[in-house]
């Protein structure tokens, strides 16, 4: 389990308290307690047997989303909105008829028909332009989503399916591969997929962990899987969620090693169709918004390779661990040996890596005068953990992981 935040974190903004509350009261992918002080419906990754299909919502947020402060969207828009930017959703599927996205999807097969919602609201925190009233939109408004199907259309799924999907929106050319799930099977499948995206260039973006735990039949809770995939899988840019009050729900499966946390826990986007909003909480909507700061990165600085956009991601995250999300720090960080190169060896010190641990990591504290120099006044960068293998797939060290499922 992630250590307990340190006393000096950097403050969170909080949301209006009946947002508060739900973050803080519920279990990830569950209906929150104050979801009626809310007023918008929840979004579901897997509908249940005999479930309706998602429909319209005919909610609005009646006040902006804690996100838009948290994560410095009008500041970061100063620089890149995501134009020319596609990113890949491999999930659920995502509506044509989302007015927020009009004109911007495009489907891959049957993937236009989103009957759970989930794909539809990622693609909403990644891409949806901002709308009248509160303000409710995605990091990259300007980026095009490739909707490509992750599950069947309730929202199950395989890591075959995962793979299929991955390697599908690397061959379309998406420079961003969004995977909105986290499984405990199909680790040789899924990181062969991720090594064949990133030999196209493309940056997957994936949960840390599942949204939630299942339970069996007798209303038991399952044991969390020591590593889910493809967010364990080298090359991927993990993700793990946090709510307003700057921590994780008491039931949120424990996260291992993710590369940066972002708002995940009672966030507002679109519905499969139409204008209203829905609300949801869960470590993969917290990496839509890191596959959304990955597209900003990618229009502004398109000359990177999608390791060298992680690197910048990580660099430029809040110091913390994993380190936050912030989308303007990554837009105006500049690395001194090369744009998005990893630092020096002379700025770092790389701790020994588990033995257990699926891909090599390290925490590297760069002090006054390292490598790196921000062009925002009075900012004080600390390189947080990164791969040691500059997030390339895994090579010799790897084969010492077992082949199976699981490390």
């Amino acid at each position: 389990m992630r250590r307990a935040a340190p006393s000096h974190r950097r403050p969170v903004q909080r949301a209006a308290a009946a947002v508060v509350l739900a973050a803080l009261s519920s279990a990830a992918g569950a209906v929150p307690a104050a979801a009626d002080d809310i007023q918008l419906p929840v979004v579901s990754s897997v509908l249940a047997a005999g479930e309706p299909c998602a429909k319209a919502s005919t909610d609005k947020a009646g006040q902006q989303p804690w996100t838009w402060q948290t994560l410095g969207m009008t500041k970061a828009w100063q620089f890149s909105q995501g134009d020319g930017v596609t990113v890949a959703v491999v999930d659920t599927g995502v509506g044509t008829g989302i007015p927020a996205l009009a004109g911007r999807v495009e489907a891959v097969g049957d993937a236009d028909e989103d009957c759970v919602g989930h794909g539809s609201f990622a693609a909403g925190l990644i891409a949806a332009a901002p709308g009248e009233g509160v303000g409710v939109a995605g990091l990259a408004p300007r980026a095009r989503i490739l909707a490509v199907r992750g599950t069947d259309t309730r929202g199950e799924t395989t890591a075959s399916r995962l793979a299929a999907g991955i390697r599908t929106a690397a061959d379309r050319g998406a420079e961003v591969i969004y995977v909105g799930r986290a499984i405990a099977t199909g680790k040789k499948e899924l990181t062969e997929a991720v090594a064949y995206a990133a030999k196209h260039d493309s940056l997957v973006v994936a949960p840390n962990v599942p949204d939630y735990l299942p339970k069996d039949s007798a209303g038991k809770t399952a044991q969390p899987a020591p590593w889910y995939w493809p967010g364990a899988a080298p090359g991927v840019l993990s993700v793990v969620d946090y709510g307003p009050g700057g921590l994780r729900p008491d039931a949120a499966p424990p996260a291992h090693n993710a590369d940066l946390s972002a708002p995940g826990d009672a966030v507002v986007s679109v519905g499969p169709t139409g204008s209203g909003h829905y609300f949801g909480s869960g470590s993969s909507l917290a990496a839509a918004h890191v596959a959304g700061a990955a597209a900003l990165v990618r229009a502004r600085q398109p000359k990177m390779t999608a390791a060298q956009v992680a690197d910048q991601l990580t660099v430029a995250g809040y110091p913390d661990d994993p380190p936050r999300l912030d989308p303007y720090g990554a837009l105006t960080t500049l690395l001194t040996d090369k744009q998005g190169a990893p630092p020096r060896e002379a700025a770092a010190h790389v701790p020994a890596a588990a033995a257990t641990e699926p891909r090599n990591r390290a925490l590297m504290i760069a002090g006054a005068g390292g490598a790196l120099v921000l062009l925002v006044a009075g900012g004080a960068v600390v390189i947080p953990r990164g791969r040691a293998r500059g997030w390339q797939p895994a090579g010799a060290a790897e084969g010492d992981v077992d082949s199976g499922d699981r490390p």
